[in-house]
């Protein structure tokens, strides 16, 4: 593993130099309430779906698998009849709060700015790197390589959004009828509709409320397999380990107005929800940060003013 500054000296250097960015058709944030649930179904990736009742296999070949594939057709004809229903009868509220603000990089962290002045601050993302040896060559990652420096106009998107409301009160009616395959089956399918409720709203971000790519046309497998420009970074997730920034969105956006909130340990509620951020640039790509050094969560503590304990506490699983 590399030391905290031998992999900053081998950061991914984009160049600035003749980088405009596209600025937001708002800065600030707008809250969307009860998207319609149809818009949401052709974003569905049924490919996780399967997982709930432990059954593997990429979709769709998992419906000819020959140990599989008979409960797998079954699973997706009742999935299928009950998001029909479900739709129909609008069981599930579908909410979200999307926010656009001035950015730039500082080292390895983002600044966040209030306004166009770029003068004070709003909140600091602060960022963890690669750290474990590369080919020569191949640089070691974060996300801040994607947003320009300070002196540059460049923007971040942020978003948080749920699909949960509404699922407590018709899962208890299917357990009241003992029915405890319909309310499973209600869960996953609200899982399904807040990824495909993600998928939509970056959709809408690319090609209309912040138009970096007006002109793109891609179907929903191009889009799973995240063809699209920029990305979407959420915490918790690869390229973004650490949890501790959920805290931060959720004291900046109005998640309170949809009906989300935050538990003690970082988990949101309802369960069916997701938040992270937008990135835009033409290179920006997932990776994985994987391990983390010692002398990272003592640098990380600092940027962040707290305790070396706070900062590794939802680091675990990337703690070398």
């Amino acid at each position: 593993m590399l030391s905290l500054s031998q992999a900053r000296s081998h950061a991914l250097a984009l160049d600035w130099t003749n980088f405009t960015a596209q600025k937001p058709k708002f800065i600030g944030q707008r809250v969307l309430k009860n998207q319609n649930l149809a818009d949401l179904v052709p974003y569905v990736d049924w490919g996780p779906f399967f997982q709930t009742w432990d059954l593997s296999g990429p979709y769709p070949s998992i419906l000819s698998d020959e140990v599989v594939g008979e409960a797998a057709r079954k699973l997706l004809v009742d999935g299928q009849a009950m998001l029909k229903r479900l739709v129909a009868a609008q069981w599930l509220n579908a909410n979200a709060v999307l926010a656009f603000y001035p950015a730039n990089s500082r080292g390895d962290d983002i600044v966040v700015w209030r306004d166009e002045t770029r003068q004070q601050e709003l909140f600091v993302w602060h960022g963890v790197r690669q750290q474990t040896a590369k080919a020569p060559g191949r640089p070691n990652r974060c996300l801040s390589d994607f947003v320009a420096p300070i002196g540059q106009a460049d923007y971040v998107g942020m978003f948080a959004l749920s699909t949960g409301q509404g699922v407590q009160a018709k899962e208890d009616a299917f357990m009241l009828e003992h029915d405890d395959y319909n309310a499973i089956m209600l869960k996953a399918l609200a899982d399904r509709l807040a990824e495909a409720f993600a998928e939509y709203l970056h959709e809408r971000v690319r090609k209309d409320w912040w138009g970096y790519a007006a002109d793109e046309n891609l179907n929903l497998s191009a889009l799973l397999k995240e063809h699209y420009q920029g990305i979407r970074p959420a915490p918790g997730y690869p390229a973004c380990p650490d949890h501790a920034i959920k805290s931060t969105l959720f004291e900046v956006l109005p998640l309170s107005d949809i009906g989300m909130t935050l538990t003690s340990s970082l988990a949101m509620d309802p369960a069916s929800s997701i938040c992270g951020f937008y990135l835009a640039h033409p290179e920006a790509r997932y990776f994985n940060v994987g391990a983390l050094g010692q002398d990272q969560i003592e640098d990380l503590a600092q940027r962040q003013g707290v305790s070396r304990e706070q900062a590794a506490r939802f680091l675990g699983p990337n703690l070398s």
